[in-house]
């Protein structure tokens, strides 16, 4: 169990959003079908959805920038309205498209969209120089966003985002491309926010990331709830197990077609095969969940003759889960 899944163990169980069946519709279209979510305070919060899911409808129902046809939503225990202003003051939005002005200095920008949550000047100024400190732009606050480079442009936005100090932040794809450096400052920062004390609402379509920091996912589409858990529970869901790689030239040991073709269908027919793909170069095996998967697949190929080279063998990730749940890659 991580720290943060200690602490809020340890500490609270409350809702930071809670969403119960929401229906939004868009003439004949079904946006959102019945959907529900709970986010808890302190938690770090991985949505996940192909485009045209429902993520964006949802977050902005969530937000009260959409008018929604049943259900209910509820920011820490509260009705949130266009004009819950107190309740929207503790909220903080990163998008996924940079959302800055070119006409303002880095320093100037971070003041602005600070503004619109702390009118006090003072109170205003020191909360500008903690998020120039929080995403390393100090060296910048005099720079025109044009001239940063994508992953300090992406930082700005963060800081704009998140100088008033909410207790409840949303990033939406916030790494797009962006360069390693760049993303590793950001999911940090991310972290070090929910060590603080926010909640976050996490969108990615780097599953990695969202591995990496998720306490808990939800994977959606079609508008509806279809999965949630940690990593290693969706994990456990799925019927995949293992993928195994290996590199030969000459599957099934001969030289033509029906040697290929006679493998394939030998790898398929066991047990523990879901699917064999084999390009000429490489062929892919997708297991079912066992303990001895490698060895059988191993066997059968050692017996038909084929020659070896490079093998490797993974265990099911979130793409694996994405896939087999909705029934497509994760996709831009």
């Amino acid at each position: 169990m991580s720290e943060r899944m200690e602490r809020q163990t340890g500490e609270s169980s409350s809702s930071a959003v809670k969403v119960s069946k929401l229906v939004k519709r868009y003439g004949d279209m079904l946006a959102l079908d019945y959907f529900d979510l709970d986010v808890h305070q302190g938690e770090i919060f991985g949505l996940l959805g192909p485009n045209g899911s429902g993520k964006t409808t949802a977050i902005n129902c969530i937000l009260a920038l959409l008018t929604f046809d049943e259900g209910t939503v509820r920011v820490f225990d509260e009705p949130i309205g266009p004009t819950s202003y107190a309740l929207k003051r503790r909220i903080g939005i990163v998008p996924q498209n940079v959302a800055v002005f070119n006409e303002l200095t880095v320093e100037e920008n971070i003041d602005y969209f600070c503004s619109l949550y702390v009118p006090d000047r003072a109170r205003r100024h020191a909360l500008v120089e903690d998020a120039l400190d929080f995403v390393g732009l100090r060296d910048y606050r005099r720079f025109r966003p044009s001239k940063l480079s994508g992953g300090l442009l992406r930082r700005l936005n963060i800081a704009c985002g998140v100088a008033h100090k909410p207790d409840l932040i949303f990033f939406d794809e916030p790494t797009v491309a962006v360069d390693p450096q760049s993303r590793n400052a950001i999911l940090e920062g991310i972290q070090r926010l929910n060590h603080e004390g926010a909640t976050v609402i996490y969108t990615s379509h780097y599953m990695e990331e969202v591995e990496q920091i998720c306490d808990r996912i939800l994977i959606m589409d079609h508008g509806r709830h279809l999965a949630l858990g940690t990593a290693d529970e969706l994990k456990a869901m799925i019927d995949t197990g293992e993928r195994i790689s290996v590199e030969t030239d000459d599957l099934g040991g001969l030289h033509h077609e029906a040697g290929t073709q006679q493998a394939l269908e030998q790898l398929r027919a066991l047990p523990c095969v879901m699917s064999a793909d084999y390009d000429g170069h490489e062929l892919t095996v997708r297991c079912r969940r066992g303990d001895h998967n490698l060895l059988d697949v191993l066997t059968l190929l050692k017996s038909n003759g084929t020659n070896i080279g490079h093998l490797s063998s993974r265990q099911p990730t979130l793409n694996d889960v994405f896939l087999e749940l909705t029934g497509t890659a994760l996709r831009d």
